[in-house]
């Protein structure tokens, strides 16, 4: 591993096995996400595909590629190899690399607003409050609601001040430090070239994590 390069850890269906193999590459598309999460696939993919248009103006992406991969910067906050599935190890260049936080993602899966901190948490709860539509006080959990609940198509403007919030999702304050159980890393595709191991069930991952070959 060099000083351009940053080392990566995904675990991905064993499928994608061939793929590398044929095509000297992977990429992920919807069909994955539909296969894998079948008659509630809709819902996830409406957040990945926010996600993807707002990543790829940050990161160009291949026009073949339709989602992202997601990636541990850590061996120790990657899920381990289980069956049907293979850890990738990879060594990628950072100009492939587009960090994001993964908790900060959750509020982009549960429709929530995303608080830029505990002042404009407050902000936020006073003014969904000041909107009078409630007979009980709102909470910030409750932003859902203009989403995909009871508010639904009823204020566009607060709709669009949720996903306008989510953009939070890929402020990263310190790149040369980052928190591995927070921050995640996307790539578009995985080239032949950047895997440096590949970790099947039954073996053990730290063993090649740190191998440098």
């Amino acid at each position: 591993m060099c000083n351009n390069t940053i080392r990566l850890y995904t675990r991905q269906n064993d499928k994608t096995l061939s793929q590398l193999n044929k095509n000297g590459r992977i990429i992920n598309n919807k069909i994955y996400v539909r296969l894998h999460f079948g008659d509630i696939a809709d819902f996830f993919l409406e957040s990945y595909d926010w996600y993807t248009k707002e990543a790829s103006k940050l990161l160009t992406k291949p026009e073949d590629t339709e989602l992202p991969i997601w990636c541990s910067i850590s061996e120790k906050n990657c899920l381990k190899p289980i069956s049907e599935t293979v850890v990738y190890i990879l060594d990628v260049p950072k100009d492939k690399v587009l960090y994001f936080n993964d908790q900060k993602w959750d509020y982009v899966l549960n429709r929530l607003y995303l608080p830029k901190d505990e002042k404009d948490k407050i902000e936020y709860e006073n003014h969904i409050n000041s909107l009078g539509i409630s007979e009980k006080k709102l909470t910030l959990i409750d932003s859902y609601q203009f989403m995909i609940g009871k508010f639904k198509g009823m204020f566009p403007e607060e709709e669009r001040k949720i996903r306008e919030s989510w953009k939070r999702t890929f402020d990263i304050d310190d790149t040369d430090n980052l928190d591995i159980f927070s921050i995640c890393g996307n790539l578009w595709e995985i080239k032949k070239e950047w895997v440096k191991h590949i970790v099947y069930p039954g073996e053990d991952l730290f063993k090649y994590a740190n191998n440098s070959n």
